[in-house]
């Protein structure tokens, strides 16, 4: 019976342990065909146009406001905290730092994830539970080069374009509550800003932002190709979708930054 107890528990450990590994195997596995399905012909680039444009242009605008009111918020709550020790001068650059480094891709890419992963997913699941996907094999059409290749490559090169942008707002909501509210010369704020801007902290925000478009778009293709089980399977893949990609964003932001910054 004690031994029952104590082994129960480490066999479901185990067992859950092994699924993990052949997940990640798995999906490892998925990502290396699509890279390498970039280095040899055929492309298909009307499906890269077609993803490119969802990812950069659909999602422009829910990127813009959540980027426009997070810059608003953080002067703010920035205003607030510094005031206690007569540092208000230090918000321009707490603003931008943040949002350039972490809160623009990380915000962008969560909600990208939201969006294009579960798209993806829904649309790939939808194919395959209806044997969409075998029909293009029939075809002698290699269903990865034609629905997964071509999105990842989108979400690598869309997503420093709407973290470029969504910094630029945040930026000037932060801005805006500065002036127009917290009492700052629109000068001194602006040069504060770029005062301590470095290229540094740009470009690693863009690199995160190729890392989480990868992520989004890979694991928004992988669910929905390997969903199965008719509507509840699809809409179990885009569950998924969402879910994982939201994770594997907030831990390699962690990992990137540790990267660029660890001294």
């Amino acid at each position: 019976m004690i031994g029952t107890l104590i082994l129960d528990p480490l066999a479901a450990l185990g067992r859950g342990t092994l699924a993990a590994c052949r997940v990640a195997g798995a999906v490892a596995l998925f990502a290396l065909e699509a890279v390498a399905n970039l280095l040899r012909p055929p492309f298909h680039w009307r499906q890269f146009l077609r993803a490119f444009v969802e990812i950069a242009w659909f999602s422009l605008p829910v990127v813009a406001l959540t980027a426009v009111f997070t810059g608003m918020v953080l002067a703010l709550q920035s205003y607030t905290g510094f005031a206690r020790f007569n540092a208000q001068s230090a918000v321009a650059s707490v603003v931008v730092l943040s949002l350039a480094r972490e809160l623009g891709p990380v915000l962008a890419g969560l909600m990208v994830a939201g969006r294009i992963g579960a798209s993806f997913a829904a649309e790939i699941g939808t194919m395959r539970v209806t044997d969409q996907v075998d029909a293009l094999t029939t075809l002698s059409t290699d269903p990865m080069r034609y629905l997964v290749t071509p999105r990842i490559l989108a979400g690598v090169l869309a997503m420093p374009l709407l973290v470029l942008v969504a910094d630029i707002l945040g930026v000037m909501g932060g801005w805006l509550i500065g002036t127009w509210k917290l009492g700052f010369v629109s000068e001194s704020y602006l040069k504060a800003t770029f005062d301590f801007l470095e290229a540094e902290d740009v470009i690693s925000g863009l690199v995160k932002a190729s890392v989480f478009g990868f992520v989004v778009t890979l694991m928004g293709t992988w669910c929905g190709y390997t969903s199965k089980g008719g509507a509840q399977g699809v809409g179990s893949a885009t569950t998924a979708a969402v879910v994982s990609s939201s994770i594997l964003i907030l831990a390699l932001d962690y990992v990137l930054t540790e990267m660029f910054f660890a001294q």
